[in-house]
């Protein structure tokens, strides 16, 4: 027979099952791969849905929105008139009492450290009142009534009282500023300062408001 001819030896055996062991770790490496990827995929897509909503949080129940200040009322107590007469008494005592509410939209409680107000008359100072710290819960509205004492005797100084008193109304102008923090899950703190200008006319005789224009402004 030629060289042709010449039938060539098997593989030993031990050779063919090398070669099937290494073909089913290449198969198990192969899936275990395959494994990983999806793994990490659903990994990746986890991670960029939680980063998605805290993003949404963030621009909506985690945005710290303005308080809102609003003077509903004021009433003039503890008014003295000379006898006959609408001009307040030299010596006596007259009080303003303003009902102040603090709205607060946010999902936190709006905590503030001291809360002012203060009373001008043409642009004199007669009169100011401090607030205690206090709180107005998340998405609630807090009321609180304000109480200024006029300094009489700046007020009876004033030479535009005779001609206000003649008029029956007495021009003045109410300055709040309340001053705090809103707290986000102690991860979004914000300090905010709600400012109120209000000018009000006071009917003497029957020492009620009878109007009132307020402007806010809320600085962050």
């Amino acid at each position: 027979m030629g060289e042709r001819d010449q039938v060539r030896p098997l593989a030993p055996a031990s050779e063919r099952q090398i070669s099937d062991d290494e073909e089913a770790a290449w198969y198990f490496k192969g899936a275990s791969k395959k494994r990983c990827i999806k793994c990490c995929g659903f990994i990746s897509a986890l991670l960029l849905l939680q980063a998605v909503v805290v993003i949404v949080l963030i621009f909506t129940v985690f945005k710290v929105k303005d308080p809102v200040i609003r003077l509903n009322g004021v009433t003039i107590d503890k008014l003295e008139l000379v006898p006959n007469g609408t001009t307040p008494k030299p010596g006596s005592n007259m009080t303003l009492t303003a009902d102040v509410s603090v709205k607060n939209p946010n999902y936190a409680t709006f905590k503030y450290q001291n809360a002012s107000t203060s009373l001008f008359y043409h642009g004199m100072l007669v009169g100011e009142a401090h607030t205690l710290p206090g709180k107005s819960k998340a998405r609630r509205t807090l009321r609180m009534n304000v109480t200024i004492d006029f300094i009489m005797d700046k007020l009876l100084s004033s030479p535009m009282l005779k001609s206000d008193v003649g008029s029956g109304l007495l021009p003045m102008t109410t300055y709040t500023r309340v001053g705090g923090r809103v707290n986000m899950l102690n991860i979004f703190k914000k300090h905010v300062v709600v400012r109120m200008n209000c000018t009000v006319a006071a009917n003497i005789t029957s020492r009620t408001i009878q109007s009132q224009d307020c402007k806010r402004k809320v600085k962050l």
